[in-house]
């Protein structure tokens, strides 16, 4: 039971997170615990006004970059412009007091939002029934926050470690493309267009709606969409002009609505916003659909869209925790966006997480505590409360251009070329997701992506690799044989390595395709060398090294006994160099090391050879 209770405790607390509660008063063990559950009661009372300076300058920035994409990304779901001014208030807010990050800016992401948009409207049409489709965003916000705070809370969150950087890299990429695409229809100005979301439906619904396209739409879009790009390009060649590209948003949304306000009579064709309540975040609670026919996509699209955005949320948070050297805890995390999605989800919001664009800023700008999220809540509750009336005449193309130019740095053309040039399984499998995302459908494109990742970690799991080695002359250092040409392959000893554990999974490939064929064949091979060099000594030991065998179950005992049976019915000796702690335990309980005997154990390969080597003089001698 103690070695159960280790070996549980290694796994789902590695971090012994409840070592600080260790030969503490009740009070400070209270005051750790809230400390630990709600951690700006730990970095709280250490606040001072040079920290709220800097927080109130970066929240500042970021919330003009949050209220153009809020507005943006909640179309980009088939949801009201104004849900996504809501996701940027109360979210945040919840993430300040529960989230370990400094620089995590909280908000409406465009994986999510198009994830969300593409998986309800294959249940529910966003124009035919709106308040169903609201219904049906917010039921699947609250999943997503409770799936999120579960795997928080359970230590569960090796789950999200399941989609591989590579198939990240091909499915945000992918999903980059076909977001960019979607967004055509307001550059355009198209008013009749696809519902469907796959590049040839899309493009084939540009070319044949050519009679919809509005000349004044398009020059604005353009014009936009290169003042954009071009602010996007000064701040990642000169990252100190990082003000330069978190201003252009909001200064590009105002400079178009002036000039829609005030040339509209001349701007025929360019579609505006229209009216936007003005007001707080109403509650929602009552639209959760917990008891509906349509329960159960809710659910699949909270869960989908709680991993991406789960799986965005850590990676961005602990990217800049990692730049500025303080740790953050990947649990708290879970929990924190957990709990604010599902608060958001009572008040009128969709699926957030943390935006890379929008942290990025947040931490270029000097943000020193989560603060920062505060002060970008409060400027969006200022918007909400006197400023709606003001974006009546925005365009909806510069809404297209704005998401376009946040998602275009999603293709990392660079990391493809790193896999191409590292791992081609892992470029194979950020290519699968990639075609998935863009030719099939994004469900699709993501079923693929954690298919293939799985893939992978069944095919190295079963099987795993076993090589030859050999001795570096003049060492007691053994290397694989196909690796280091000068690598020597010892007279009368086959010595195999095993770079993985031993098990059910891989036990039978270990035998069938592991052991026996590489011994056989070099078995082979020692008998044709012998005959051609008129030689008289043989195999006659075989010395498999578990330096790398981390662990072995039943079935990898099984194993190693049946191979030494095979191996005596030959008249070879089957010999263990290195077995770790946790494999000689197994192997001493299941009484296999009587077996070996004393001399078919060793503390290494060098020993195993030299030990046995000596022997075999000393029996010839006597012989």
């Amino acid at each position: 039971m103690e070695k159960l209770k280790q070996r549980v405790g290694e796994i789902f607390f590695p971090d012994d997170p409840l070592h600080k509660f260790k030969n503490q008063t009740l009070p400070k063990k209270l005051l750790l615990g809230l400390q630990f559950l709600v951690p700006v009661f730990e970095w709280g009372p250490q606040y001072n006004l040079k920290l709220l300076r800097s927080d109130v300058v970066s929240g500042l920035t970021i919330a003009s970059l949050a209220i153009p994409q809020g507005i943006s990304y909640a179309k980009l779901a088939k949801l009201p412009p104004i849900i996504g001014l809501y996701s940027s208030f109360v979210p945040p807010m919840i993430y300040a007091l529960l989230g370990s990050s400094r620089h995590l800016a909280v908000g409406p992401v465009s994986i999510a939002s198009l994830v969300m948009g593409s998986m309800l409207t294959q249940e529910v049409s966003a124009t035919e029934d709106p308040t169903l489709y609201l219904k049906l965003a917010f039921t699947a916000t609250f999943f997503a926050g409770l799936f999120q705070a579960s795997l928080g809370l359970l230590r569960l969150g090796f789950v999200i470690d399941f989609l591989s950087k590579a198939t990240l890299v091909g499915f945000t990429a992918g999903a980059a493309v076909v977001v960019s695409l979607q967004q055509l229809k307001g550059l355009l100005g198209i008013v009749t267009f696809t519902t469907k979301m796959e590049i040839v439906p899309v493009i084939s619904s540009v070319f044949h709606s050519r009679d919809e396209w509005s000349g004044p739409t398009i020059m604005m879009g353009v014009l936009f969409l290169m003042i954009l790009l071009s602010t996007r390009h000064i701040s990642m060649k000169n990252p100190k002009l990082f003000w330069v590209s978190a201003a252009a948003p909001l200064t590009s949304v105002i400079a178009a609505t002036l000039a829609s306000f005030m040339f509209s009579s001349k701007l025929h064709g360019v579609k505006i916003i229209g009216h936007l309540p003005k007001g707080l975040n109403p509650p929602s609670m009552d639209m959760l659909l917990f008891s509906s026919s349509h329960l159960a996509v809710a659910i699949k699209t909270g869960i989908v869209t709680g991993i991406l955005s789960l799986t965005e949320g850590i990676a961005v948070g602990t990217t800049f925790a990692s730049l500025a050297n303080y740790p953050v805890d990947g649990n708290k995390e879970m929990m924190a966006i957990g709990a604010m999605n599902m608060v958001g989800s009572c008040t009128s919001c969709y699926v957030t997480t943390g935006s890379f664009s929008r942290s990025a800023v947040n931490y270029n700008a000097g943000a020193k505590t989560a603060v920062s999220n505060t002060v970008m809540a409060a400027a969006v509750l200022v918007t909400l409360l006197f400023l709606m009336p003001l974006f009546h005449y925005t365009p909806e193309v510069i809404l297209a251009a704005i998401i376009i130019t946040a998602v275009i740095g999603l293709v990392d053309y660079r990391a493809a070329g790193r896999l191409w040039k590292v791992d081609k399984l892992d470029f194979a499998a950020c290519l699968c997701s990639f075609v998935g995302v863009v030719f099939v459908s994004v469900p699709v494109g993501l079923s693929v992506a954690v298919g293939v990742s799985m893939f992978k970690v069944l095919l190295h799991v079963t099987r795993p690799n076993a090589v030859v080695l050999g001795n570096l002359p003049g060492t007691q250092i053994y290397q694989s044989v196909q690796r280091y040409g000068e690598a020597e392959r010892v007279a009368s000893f086959l010595i195999v390595a095993v770079e993985s554990p031993i098990y059910f999974a891989n036990s039978t490939y270990l035998k069938e395709r592991g052991f026996e064929c590489r011994i056989m064949r070099c078995i082979r091979e020692e008998e044709e060398l012998i005959e051609a060099n008129k030689e008289t000594a043989g195999l006659k030991y075989v010395v498999v090294d578990m330096t790398a065998v981390s662990a072995i179950d039943t079935s990898g005992i099984e194993l190693l006994c049946e191979v030494r049976k095979t191996l005596e019915g030959r008249s070879l000796q089957l010999v263990l160099a290195n077995p770790g702690g946790t494999v000689m335990e197994k192997l001493h309980l299941s009484k296999s090391l009587q077996l070996f005997g004393s001399n078919g154990l060793f503390i290494s390969v060098g020993e195993a050879v030299a030990h046995i080597s000596s022997l075999s003089k000393a029996h010839r001698e006597v012989i």
